[in-house]
């Protein structure tokens, strides 16, 4: 309530300048290596590229402590629910690369088991195309992504466009009556 009251003038401008700023020069990846591009997006944080010098130079294990997610590869059906369940659990601010074709429509996959577009499961922010894109078409999709952060606004981020195809994941919770946890229902909100 605070601080979405606040107007743009000349004291929040340089504030709000200053936060894009420190959000872009410190993006933290949370690696989501499917296939091949794994391995292109490995060599980007290699010492040849460097991706060091953006502020991301430690892929974090832990969605909670990252804001960046890069799905390099393919993603199938039985995948979607983890992908969806990771991104959830990170921070906001957060964004989503699409690394290569297979991740962006599904490639040459076109088929029931792949996903045709992680876009369906997730909102994505950035597509790198190629098969599979090398480092220097990921670095160039950070450095887009780097410019969308500091163009964008800080407070109402995604709430023009939801994101995502609504996947909704409903966590086990136990039965009263019997003690043993409920299923888990994934299903799609359109």
């Amino acid at each position: 309530m605070g601080i979405e009251r606040l107007h743009h003038n000349f004291l929040t401008a340089p504030l709000e300048e200053m936060v894009k700023w420190a959000r872009r020069n410190s993006v933290w990846p949370a690696t989501f290596g499917l296939a091949c591009c794994a391995i292109e997006m490995m060599a980007a944080g290699a010492a040849d590229f460097d991706l060091a010098r953006f502020g991301m130079e430690v892929f974090r294990a832990s969605p909670r402590q990252a804001d960046l997610m890069i799905v390099a590869g393919r993603v199938s059906q039985k995948m979607a629910p983890v992908l969806r369940q990771v991104y959830d659990q990170m921070m906001e601010p957060k964004w989503v690369i699409s690394m290569g074709v297979c991740a962006s429509t599904g490639g040459m996959f076109n088929n029931y088991a792949i996903v045709q577009g992680v876009d369906q499961v997730v909102p994505v922010d950035v597509y790198a195309p190629g098969c599979p894109p090398g480092p220097e078409t990921l670095m160039h999709s950070i450095l887009t992504l780097h410019e969308k952060i500091r163009t964008g606004e800080i407070l109402q981020r995604r709430r023009s466009r939801q994101g995502g195809a609504g996947l909704h994941l409903q966590a086990p919770l136990p039965d009263r009556a019997s003690n043993e946890p409920r299923r888990v229902t994934v299903g799609t909100a359109r």
